[in-house]
Order: C-alpha cells, then sequence, then structure tokens
C-alpha cells in the first residue's frame, strides 16, 4: 500500500512539474516572439492602410476663393484677389477677407480633374 500510494505521489509530482513548469517553459519564449510580432505586423498593417487613406491623391493645381452674402448667395466683390494656386496662400487671403468684410461668408474651392463640381476645403 505504502509503494501505490508513494508511486501515485511520484507520478502526481512529475506531471505537476511537467505542466505546470516544463512544457510552459519550453512553449512560451516562442509564444511570446509570435505575439510580439503579431503586433508589430498589426501595428505596420494599421499605419500603412492609415498613410494610403489619409494622403491626398490628387491635389488641386488651382484654387479659388468664393464669396457669399449674408443670405448665402455667391457674390462677387470688386478688387477680391479669387484665383490662387497654392492651398495656404488660399487660406491666409480668405481670413483677411473675412476680417475685411466679417458680414459676407468665404469659401475655398478647387475643382478636381475627374468631377465637374467644385470641391469645397474650407468655409468660413
Amino acid at each position: 500500500m505504502a509503494i501505490t500510494v508513494a508511486a501515485v505521489l511520484t507520478f502526481s509530482h512529475i506531471v505537476v512539474q511537467l505542466f505546470s513548469q516544463t512544457i510552459p517553459d519550453i512553449f512560451w519564449p516562442f509564444f511570446k516572439d509570435i505575439g510580439a510580432g503579431f503586433i508589430l505586423v498589426v501595428a505596420c498593417g494599421f499605419a500603412l492602410s492609415w498613410f494610403f487613406k489619409a494622403r491626398p491623391h490628387n491635389r488641386p493645381k488651382h484654387y479659388s476663393v468664393v464669396s457669399f452674402d449674408i443670405d448665402g448667395r455667391e457674390a462677387i466683390l470688386p478688387g477680391l484677389r479669387t484665383e490662387f494656386r497654392n492651398h495656404d496662400v488660399a487660406w491666409s487671403f480668405m481670413k483677411q477677407y473675412k476680417e475685411d468684410y466679417p458680414l459676407n461668408n468665404f469659401a475655398l474651392v478647387s475643382d478636381l480633374k475627374k468631377d465637374q463640381k467644385k470641391v469645397m476645403f474650407r468655409y468660413i
């Protein structure tokens, strides 16, 4: 009887040792590296998808500033420069026009090659 109890205790100790320390110690570095690699691949995939989605594919080469009166109808104000080749310059002029003509609203628009309609980038 004592031999049976000793054999069961020894076998159970070996099984516990095997499944709690030996097997995890063998596979843990492998799974840890796989997990780190998976996180790295997901992060790079997200960054690439964001870069391709956020990148402007068709950047316009011509910008216009359109003025609107207090009723929202398009108005022509004499003496204003309305055609620009640079977005930042057009935006700067548009902000200045808004200060000079506070009752009017201004839109920064451009027409892309694919579409006949103008695309509005900013509106103040």
